[in-house]
């Protein structure tokens, strides 16, 4: 199952390490007197090796694209589809 999230209001993709962040705040805002254990967030992380999996899949594909049509350019891909 493809997870497409996004942070804010905005229409773009958030990497997996971003998704992993914003569990983080999510959880601080929440449950303030909570601390995260190291264990937790390991658990988090492991559950978003999937996503970020697909991420680089994705970009593989889109890289192939581009340098088929002589528009390769990592750093455009990258902001177009997860930067702010």
């Amino acid at each position: 199952m493809k997870q497409m999230d996004h942070i804010g209001d905005t229409n773009k993709m958030v990497t997996a390490l971003q998704q992993l962040i914003a569990w983080g705040d999510e959880k601080i805002k929440t449950e303030p007197m909570k601390h995260l254990s190291f264990a937790e967030v390991i658990d988090k992380a492991e559950s978003l090796l999937e996503v970020e999996r697909e991420q680089i899949e994705d970009a593989y594909i889109m890289g192939s694209y581009d340098m088929a049509s002589k528009e390769f350019n990592p750093s455009k891909y990258y902001n177009e589809t997860y930067n702010k």
